[in-house]
């Protein structure tokens, strides 16, 4: 599993490039993009697609190839694989069939983010992407009440929708931090309450890669919580 940069390309490490440099194949979410990244560094490795449309239906055969004397390499798009990218099928079956899966430590988004935001990072947790709508108003309902801080995955075309849909299970006035295009020329981070960066990017048009990080609650504001409590539309449950 070899992390690639989340956008700056010199975040590349020296031991991921000779790891894709020395590979016999690597696995790639979309070869396009990743032909970008290994051109830049004069990978010249064979590259078959790896993704969340056909990782169910070839782990078990990459896996028969790698205890067949084949090393593989597995990169996402942009992270860490498996960190909201395809990884994870292909980990549990190489744990089955007793291969080795070694990860190399690398770029992960919601690092940053989450060190950036200025809020507790002793203890979170990580939610990734919400269920665009069977399932999103029980996991705002649980957000609302997580104790540790939270870290969300969003788009920027849904950017304000969820923070609407946050703000009204949380309350206006929780604390919370948007970061984009983390470690890009336009890298930016905004921190305030939740009414405030409504505000802000209503204004503002959000783009980018977006990383939302949440204040857990507090005694203080847990009863405000049960009163906000996130009611859905029918049509967004369906």
């Amino acid at each position: 599993m070899v992390p690639t940069p989340v956008g700056n390309l010199e975040d590349m490490t020296p031991r991921a490039a000779a790891a894709l440099a020395s590979c016999d194949l690597i696995l790639a979410e979309d070869t396009r993009t990743s032909g970008v990244l290994l051109r830049h560094f004069g990978i010249s490795t064979p590259v078959a697609s790896h993704h969340k449309f056909n990782e169910h239906s070839t782990a078990a055969s990459i896996v028969e190839r790698i205890k067949g004397g084949l090393t593989v390499c597995l990169i996402s798009d942009a992270g860490t694989p498996g960190i909201s990218d395809p990884g994870f099928l292909l980990s549990r079956e190489c744990r089955r069939q007793g291969v080795v899966v070694e990860t190399l430590p690398g770029p992960t988004a919601f690092v940053p983010a989450l060190v950036n935001s200025g809020l507790p990072t002793d203890r979170f947790c990580f939610e990734g992407f919400l269920p665009p709508k069977k399932g999103r108003a029980t996991r705002i309902n649980e957000i609302a009440k997580e104790g540790r801080t939270v870290v969300v995955y969003e788009s920027p075309l849904r950017l304000v929708k969820t923070l609407e849909q946050l703000e009204q299970a949380c309350g206006s006035d929780r604390e919370c931090s948007v970061s984009r295009e983390i470690s890009k020329l336009h890298e930016s981070t905004v921190r305030g309450t939740l009414r405030e960066i409504i505000n802000y990017f209503s204004e503002n048009n959000p783009r980018g890669e977006i990383v939302i990080v949440l204040k857990g609650v507090s005694d203080n504001n847990a009863r405000r919580v049960h009163q906000n409590k996130y009611k859905t539309k029918p049509e967004e449950t369906a």
